[in-house]
C-alpha cells in the first residue's frame, strides 16, 4: 500500500461529493466506496499548481505497462458519468481508486479474481494541472 497520495483541491472535493452523495442513495452504491473514501482520508491534498506534473489526477491520459503480458496502453482516470469508451477507467474502478495519486514510475498491484494485477505508470501524457487547466 502506498503511503501518501496527492490530490488536488477540486479533485478531492469532487470525490467527496461522489462518495456522500452516493451514501446518502443518489446512485448505485458500489463494493469499491469504502476504498475510494480511505484514499481520499490519507491524501495530501494541495492546490492544483502544487501538483507534480507526473501524478496522476482526475482527467489525466496515462500510459500504462501491464507487468504479465507486457501490453502497453492508454487510459484517461474519469468520473463514472465519463466512462463511456474502452480508453477511459472510472474512479469507482477497483483500478481507477489504486491509479488515483500514483507517479511515473510506479507499480500499482491489486486483488482481481485470478490472482494480483501489476501495472506500471510509465508515462502522465496530459495532466489537466500541468496544461493550466482547472475544473477538467
Amino acid at each position: 500500500m502506498r503511503d501518501r497520495i496527492y490530490i488536488t483541491e477540486a479533485d478531492f472535493e469532487k470525490l467527496r461529493l461522489l462518495v456522500e452523495g452516493r451514501r446518502s442513495g443518489r446512485g448505485p452504491d458500489p463494493e469499491n466506496l469504502d476504498t475510494l473514501e480511505q484514499e481520499l482520508d490519507r491524501a495530501d491534498v494541495v492546490e492544483a499548481e502544487a501538483i507534480p506534473r507526473d501524478v496522476v489526477t482526475m482527467n489525466s491520459e496515462v500510459r500504462l505497462k501491464d507487468l504479465d503480458s507486457g501490453d502497453i496502453k492508454v487510459y484517461r482516470l474519469v468520473f463514472p458519468s465519463q466512462a463511456r469508451v474502452d480508453t477511459t477507467i472510472s474512479i469507482l474502478a477497483p483500478i481507477g481508486i489504486a491509479l488515483l495519486g500514483y507517479r511515473v514510475g510506479d507499480t500499482i498491484e491489486w486483488r482481481v479474481p485470478k490472482g494480483i494485477r501489476r501495472l506500471k505508470v510509465l508515462d502522465v501524457l496530459y495532466q489537466p494541472e500541468a496544461a493550466g487547466v482547472s475544473g477538467d
